[in-house]
């Protein structure tokens, strides 16, 4: 059997989300960004569905700006998991609601370096999680990571 391949990790991912709507009984909600550079992006910066919020990819991004923080790999896999915390706050979550990670890389090679910044952003039960390298990423970083999160509507 084949290795699973970027698309079809996201036809898995769509068919999850699509599920998990029809289960829940009510339209999915988009919710944006209080950032109004990420007005004119074309994604949601995350979607609700039933009890679940899926986080579109972040990468570490420096605070207010559209470049990323110096500093290589650790600096900016801190900063987009600080960004995370940041989305997840926003929409009534913290990490440990976190329940699922993809995380892609640059180069494979930096995964021992994210992983040290990782363990400090979440804490033992880890999320269930996946990486992969990819040929490129946004704005050239070096990390991207999307999250799901189980968050039951208060």
């Amino acid at each position: 059997m084949p290795a699973p391949t970027v698309l079809s990790r996201c036809v898995f991912v769509a068919a999850l989300f699509a599920a998990t709507a029809a289960i829940a009984g009510e339209p999915p909600e988009f919710l944006s960004s209080p950032d109004p550079a990420a007005a004119s992006l074309p994604f949601s910066e995350a979607v609700r569905s039933g009890d679940l919020l899926f986080l579109s990819g972040q990468i570490g991004t420096a605070e207010g700006k559209n470049e990323l923080v110096p500093g290589g790999i650790a600096a900016e896999s801190d900063r987009t998991l600080q960004r995370i915390e940041d989305v997840l706050k926003r929409h009534g979550a913290s990490m440990r609601d976190v329940i699922k990670c993809t995380v892609f890389l640059a180069d494979i090679k930096e995964w021992p370096a994210f992983n040290d910044v990782y363990r400090r952003h979440f804490q033992a039960p880890y999320p269930a999680r996946s990486a992969l390298a990819a040929s490129g990423l946004a704005m050239n970083a070096r990390v991207e990571v999307e999250c799901i999160a189980q968050v039951p509507k208060r």
